[in-house]
């Protein structure tokens, strides 16, 4: 037998959609804008393929260090090294602060 190692393997539940979140994600997701130097959160849309980060960067905590076309350059902090992630919009979410 081949040995099935793709990108997307063992992500079953991972990149699983709730019941109410199923379907395409509102067009607001895909036009959000970010500075330069704010901190956002990948979590992976299943829904959209395209401009989606490695897996193993789902549910990382990055810092907005550029724009590449639609993509945005994070910097993410992964095993005591600096990384560079290309993300869209849509697997973006703006950190909140609390107050």
């Amino acid at each position: 037998m081949a040995h099935h190692n793709g990108i997307k393997k063992g992500t079953r539940y991972k990149l699983q959609k709730t019941l109410r979140t199923r379907g395409m994600p509102n067009v607001t997701k895909s036009i959000q804008h970010f500075e330069i130097g704010q901190k956002v959160h990948i979590v992976l849309d299943a829904s959209v393929q395209k401009g989606q980060p490695h897996p193993r960067f789902h549910g990382k905590t990055g810092t907005i260090i550029g724009q590449r076309g639609r993509a945005w350059l994070l910097e993410i902090a992964d095993g005591g090294m600096t990384k560079t992630v290309i993300a869209r919009p849509q697997h973006l979410s703006a950190q909140k602060f609390r107050n």
